[in-house]
């Protein structure tokens, strides 16, 4: 099935009929009509002997840093190859929303995906532990403990559910809350508001224990669900508030820092297994290279996006983040997360970041 098909369907049809469409075609949902050679995992293999074709999906906007850079990988990869592997991106949500690409990943519907620790967390439940609020205090303590001993139990747990990731996170950033109505200084200014999150436990958790009242959205929904106020903000890396052109619909951005959040890039076994060694070698030595890059480039974009924002009219205030902090210790956050994610993978964390509880 040829690119152009599948991008006309994701633009002509709404978003429920498209995510039914495209999950025929992934061999997710009934599917009857589609040809067996569609239906199995690395059903994009190209008919001509020793030549690799994936498809790899992502919810976020193709202009996205972490878009960008998975771009530029699977470019480096078709040259260095030789052409032998091809990994075509799929981005702004062609191929589904997250959860469904998580299902079509896992069923070989897709070959690849990559998205956010919080999201994979619904599935495995480890990728979340990155999101602990106010646990990271800054991005060295991040990629110490992503890049080592933290990162290496996250990743071993993807196993579990036969998807393989790739070594390095990608990073999405700190997160801050966005609203249209008034700066966020002290917990009790969030309480009662309605704040979209992504379909993350751990991040509705947090908001429930603000006080506020979390509503799980898919991504492609945000933009529409904050401009017709079915909900009140949003909580995103600035990134985020700038490809997806929130600062159209939100007025204020109150720096919160409540969560870092990273992309992991896992395929279905079946499907990474089904390449000879040496280019799987080559994929994941690529694809890392790439993630280091796009870390870099991603904290020089952050530096210069408040002023940039503030020139597209939003309005940002500094918070204090221990205010928020104790204010969800005295509910039994902390001690719930420890309880959610037992003592293994809480002690690692709390190896690099300090006692939580």
């Amino acid at each position: 099935m040829s690119d152009k098909i599948i991008k006309a369907y994701a633009e002509e049809f709404t978003d429920e009929r498209r995510r039914s469409v495209l999950k025929t075609f992934a061999g997710v949902a009934v599917a009857a009509a589609v040809p067996t050679a569609l239906m199995s995992p690395g059903f994009s293999q190209a008919a001509e002997p020793g030549k690799f074709r994936l498809k790899l999906g992502i919810s976020l906007a193709d202009s996205h840093p972490i878009s960008s850079g998975l771009r530029a990988a699977c470019a480096d990869i078709l040259k260095e190859s030789n052409g032998r592997l091809n990994i075509e991106l799929f981005a702004n949500g062609q191929l589904g929303s997250d959860t469904d690409m998580i299902s079509q990943v896992r069923s070989g519907g897709i070959d690849m995906l990559s998205t956010a620790g919080t999201v994979w967390g619904t599935l495995v439940q480890a990728t979340s532990i990155n999101a602990v609020a106010f646990a990271f205090p800054d991005y060295a303590t991040v990629w110490k403990a992503l890049d080592g001993d933290l990162g290496a139990h996250v990743r071993s747990q993807f196993a579990k559910f036969n998807l393989v990731p790739q070594t390095k996170i990608w990073d999405h950033g700190f997160r801050h809350v966005t609203n249209s109505s008034k700066p966020l200084n002290v917990p009790a200014d969030i309480a009662g508001m309605k704040v979209r999150v992504p379909m993350a436990p751990i991040l509705v958790s947090l908001f429930r224990a603000l006080g506020a009242a979390p509503a799980s959205i898919n991504y492609a929904e945000l933009y529409t669900a904050l401009q017709t106020h079915i909900v009140d903000g949003q909580e995103n890396p600035l990134n985020v508030v700038d490809t997806a052109k929130l600062y159209e619909v939100q007025k204020y951005c109150s720096l919160t820092a409540h969560a870092w959040d990273g992309f992991w890039l896992a395929a279905n076994k079946r499907s990474w297994e089904s390449l000879p060694a040496d280019l799987r070698q080559l994929a994941s030595r690529i694809f890392d290279a790439h993630a280091d890059k796009q870390r870099t480039t991603n904290a020089a974009v952050n530096t210069g996006l408040i002023e940039t924002l503030k020139g597209r009219g939003m309005a940002f205030n500094q918070v204090d983040g221990k205010l928020f902090r104790q204010a969800i210790q005295k509910t039994g956050y902390y001690d719930d997360m420890r309880k959610r994610f037992g003592p293994e993978i809480w002690g690692l964390l709390e190896k690099h970041v300090g006692k939580l509880v």
